[in-house]
């Protein structure tokens, strides 16, 4: 039996240049977008680049490759992940992308997780 998975591409709202550091109020997810979240993060990688973007406000992707210690197409689908499922926002600077954590998508997944 093969199981797909559809995923649900979340638009980032805001830029990363000047992020919003206030906790924005969030209506919890639907099951099936909180579950995207907590699957998301349910890889040690992942919870640490939330934390070393939390840390440094912003981060291009070469910076949390040596921050992790990782290679660099390992950081990047990592990224990837994270930005699918709206925890993580990425702007365009040339031939690089800045990354942030999405203070929306963040606060949406605490809500889902208190709703439960």
């Amino acid at each position: 039996m093969t199981t797909t998975t559809q995923r649900r591409k979340v638009t980032p709202t805001a830029s990363c240049i000047e992020p919003d550091r206030s906790t924005p109020v969030a209506e919890a997810p639907d099951d099936d977008t909180l579950a995207l979240m907590a699957k998301a993060l349910a890889h040690p990688a992942r919870v640490r680049i939330i934390r070393v973007l939390d840390e440094r406000t912003t981060c291009v992707t070469g910076d949390v490759v040596l921050e992790l210690g990782l290679a660099q197409s390992t950081v990047s689908e990592h990224l990837r992940i994270l930005r699918e499922a709206g925890l993580i926002q990425g702007e365009i600077e040339g031939p690089r992308t800045r990354y942030c954590v999405n203070a929306t998508g963040l606060a949406a997944l605490k809500a889902g997780i208190v709703a439960l």
